[in-house]
């Protein structure tokens, strides 16, 4: 079964300094069919204005991944890490126990749009982790690339949850089938362009929420960036 969830659909949260959108209920945006997709608890499309930024806040036991689209995200928390996130890296912080952590845009000309998402972990109170890997952007090109899982191997970060995240970069005649156990829930975030999955044609911010299906065809993709969930129930 598909659910399909329009971008429009989505909450917005306008703060000034930091435009989000939210995929599942966040903060002031309760949407109570939207609490969540499985083990997946948060998809923010978030602008950062030049200049601003997350202070420093709290997390505990969640699996938290960034993956910026443009402009550049200044990470710093209490583990010693001080990072500058660019495009097309991912990044993985493993609050556990709790990690204390902020996040800033310090360009003077530019916002930096990114995407922050929160998957539930399998073991609570562990240790608290960061990493963050740079994802060629030919291993995307016309097909899914793992970019996070439990294995953490190759070109994804390791995430202490049962789920795997994939990235793909589809134009053209390029087209994947990608194949799911129905026993899993599945979950498609179409970050931009355009792009028909399972014949359901998808535009910027649209999602699809998926259960009890074998395989996805991805196709007639028109400068399209996909994220692929594979969840557990």
């Amino acid at each position: 079964m598909l659910t399909l969830r329009k971008s429009q659909d989505r909450g917005y949260a306008d703060h000034g300094w930091l435009k989000s959108f939210h995929s599942f209920s966040f903060a002031g945006y309760h949407h109570p069919k939207f609490m969540g997709w499985g083990n997946l608890r948060v998809i923010n499309e978030d602008r950062v204005a030049a200049g601003m930024g997350f202070g420093k806040h709290s997390h505990r036991n969640m699996e938290i991944i960034s993956y910026v689209l443009s402009g550049n995200l200044a990470h710093e928390d209490d583990m010693g890490n001080v990072e500058s996130i660019p495009p097309g890296d991912i990044q993985r912080m493993s609050a556990g126990s709790g990690v204390t952590h902020s996040e800033f845009n310090h360009a003077q000309d530019q916002t930096t749009h990114f995407l922050q998402i929160w998957i539930e972990p399998n073991a609570l109170e562990i240790e608290p982790g960061y990493e963050q890997k740079s994802i060629p952007a030919a291993s995307k090109e016309g097909a899914l690339c793992l970019v996070a899982s439990p294995e953490g191997l190759h070109n994804a970060v390791k995430i202490h949850a049962d789920a795997r995240i994939y990235l793909g970069l589809f134009n053209g005649a390029q087209s994947e089938t990608f194949h799911l156990n129905p026993q899993r829930k599945a979950y498609v975030h179409l970050i931009k362009g355009v792009l028909s999955v399972n014949h359901v044609a998808l535009e910027a911010g649209d999602a699809l929420l998926i259960e009890n299906e074998s395989q996805l065809d991805l196709c007639n993709g028109v400068d399209a960036e996909v994220l692929v969930f594979d969840l557990s129930r």
